[in-house]
């Protein structure tokens, strides 16, 4: 997309009810904080691809948990929740501690406590539907399996696992042959930027199914999952969190177009970085300058779809990328 326009929202994959969702909270209260709450908040009701909000990417012990995060690019200030559990609006929570509480980031159990200080309802994120996720892959002998250096040998067995005595750090298995794919760890990532050239940012997800219990990926980390400032504009990403996590591509993105790359060539630098290392690595980036150029670069994927709404769209447009 190359003509500049503000206001805009734009968010990952082709999920374009959150990108309606979001447009309408902005337009009426001309909150970008709002607008990014209200769009991911759509996906978490929805359960985007069974991979945004409940009911979705059970871990080894069957539980789905939630992380999320908010990004406010003019204060630079960020809420998030890693590993929550029980509490659906994720995002909710994680504005909460943006806008509550002096910190960045509440974790599992004792976020989900904060989380009903401030008014939110304890439930299950059990469905049917993740319950049968759970038992088939019990019934597959726990495959795939996130396991490393221990035994009994995690790519035949279930746990409870114990560590062994040598040890191999070098972890050279293709991510896609560990169910590392599209499938299991799609994000809605979000931007929203005002008619002033305000801008925010925000995740949600579930995180990757069947994981080890207590793991919190790439979306609750400012600059990893998303990224905001004012000064430039913002970018999102979602993929193989764990390894996406140790490269801050969505900074790495906002930080190259302050130096005048362009949206497009700032995500496919960050995602090429990684790939450097990490060659079977899948992973997508959007990106959005302070005055509306959209951009998009992806890796492992036959193709990544993102959506846009300006004020002069009356529709939302869904961009196909190639990876």
């Amino acid at each position: 997309m190359s003509n500049a326009e503000l206001p805009i929202v734009v968010n990952t994959w082709p999920w374009p009810q959150a990108t309606d969702a979001a447009w309408s909270s902005l337009i009426s209260s001309s909150s970008v904080l709002d607008a990014v709450e209200q769009g991911c908040t759509r996906c978490e009701v929805d359960q985007c691809d069974g991979s945004v909000g409940y009911g979705g990417s059970p871990d080894e012990m069957g539980e789905t948990t939630l992380d999320a995060m908010i990004m406010d690019g003019g204060n630079m200030n960020v809420g998030a929740v890693g590993c929550l559990r029980e509490v659906k609006n994720a995002i909710g929570v994680a504005r909460r501690v943006l806008e509550n509480t002096e910190h960045t980031l509440l974790v599992g159990q004792l976020a989900t406590e904060f989380a009903k200080e401030m008014g939110f309802k304890q439930e299950s994120l059990t469905t049917n539907h993740s319950q049968q996720m759970y038992d088939d892959w019990k019934a597959k002998n726990c495959q795939p399996n996130y396991r490393s250096n221990v035994t009994p040998d995690p790519t035949t067995s279930c746990g409870p696992y114990k560590p062994t005595n040598q040890l191999n750090t070098e972890k050279t298995k293709p991510r896609v042959e560990l169910g590392i794919d599209q499938s299991n760890h799609d994000t809605i990532g979000m931007l929203a930027i005002d008619m002033n050239g305000h801008i925010a940012a925000g995740t949600s997800t579930n995180g990757m199914t069947h994981k080890v219990p207590g793991r919190v990926g790439d979306s609750p980390l400012p600059g990893s999952g998303c990224y905001a400032d004012d000064l430039v504009g913002g970018a999102v990403a979602t993929g193989d969190g764990d390894v996406m996590m140790r490269f801050l591509p969505a900074y790495q993105a906002v930080e190259s177009m302050r130096q005048g790359a362009s949206p497009t060539q700032a995500t496919e630098d960050a995602l090429n970085r990684i790939l450097k290392h990490f060659p079977s690595f899948s992973g997508a980036l959007v990106a959005v300058t302070k005055d509306g150029l959209v951009g998009a670069a992806c890796t492992g994927f036959s193709s990544f779809h993102y959506c846009v709404r300006t004020k002069s769209n009356p529709m939302t447009s869904v961009i196909s990328v190639k990876c």
